[in-house]
């Protein structure tokens, strides 16, 4: 069950329209690393899950990205403005002047329709935590250059939030991961000499001597602190 708050996660600003801007933030909305991707994907994982420490952090984080959606969704209107002006949003998409009155769009920053193809899940816990790790470090790359492509002061400030969130998530999932080592898939990890081969085939020589695969450590998020601003 789901309860909506009517107060966001967190305040959303903007300077100015910017309907370009608008659509290129689209990406975060419904594209393969966007926000209703990762909600979907990790609130999807958790129906398999029975440790429930974790299987609630999927759920609690899950929830939170579907915050972050409509974040982003009330900055895309935000940045719309009040008037249909297709001639002012040259690049990327233009559904929202011509299709859905400048309401925010399932779809990339190039109108692209969001798909469930862009929802990983296996049913295999350490598999999905690092589909997870790796989603939240796309998503962090993703906020990053958009943050650097506008000088909106209120724009900034909201991405900068939701980058650092995003590192928290990852942080959160490294975590989750180190608490199930020899569980799922991780049981079969480096259990014959196959598995501990290294074929060197550049040129010159080798650099990895001992390529013995070793378990992921992380260090525990409560003892990390918070991303410094973008510059």
């Amino acid at each position: 069950m789901f309860k909506h708050e009517k107060q966001l996660l967190h305040p959303v600003k903007v300077d100015a329209p910017n309907p370009n801007y608008a659509a290129m933030l689209h990406e975060q909305l419904g594209g393969p690393n966007g926000e209703l991707k990762a909600g979907l994907q990790y609130i999807g994982q958790s129906f398999r899950i029975k440790n429930q420490e974790i299987k609630d952090l999927f759920l609690d984080i899950g929830a939170e990205e579907l915050g972050h959606m409509e974040m982003v969704a009330t900055m895309i209107s935000m940045l719309n403005g009040h008037d249909l002006a297709a001639e002012d949003a040259t690049i990327g998409q233009i559904e929202a002047h011509v299709l859905t009155g400048l309401n925010p769009f399932y779809c990339n920053a190039s109108g692209e329709l969001f798909t469930a193809a862009y929802v990983n899940s296996t049913g295999d816990l350490p598999a999905d935590i690092l589909s997870n790790i790796a989603a939240e470090q796309r998503a962090k790359v993703v906020y990053e250059y958009l943050y650097r492509q506008i000088d909106d002061k209120g724009v900034r400030e909201t991405i900068d939030f939701l980058l650092n969130r995003e590192e928290a998530h990852n942080a959160l999932f490294r975590e989750a991961l180190n608490q199930i080592q020899d569980t799922g898939s991780n049981r079969d990890f480096g259990v014959t000499e196959d598995s501990r081969l290294y074929f060197d085939l550049s040129t010159p020589g080798k650099f990895f001597e001992h390529p013995f695969p070793t378990p992921p450590s992380f260090q525990n998020p409560r003892q990390t602190q918070g991303n410094q601003p973008l510059q």
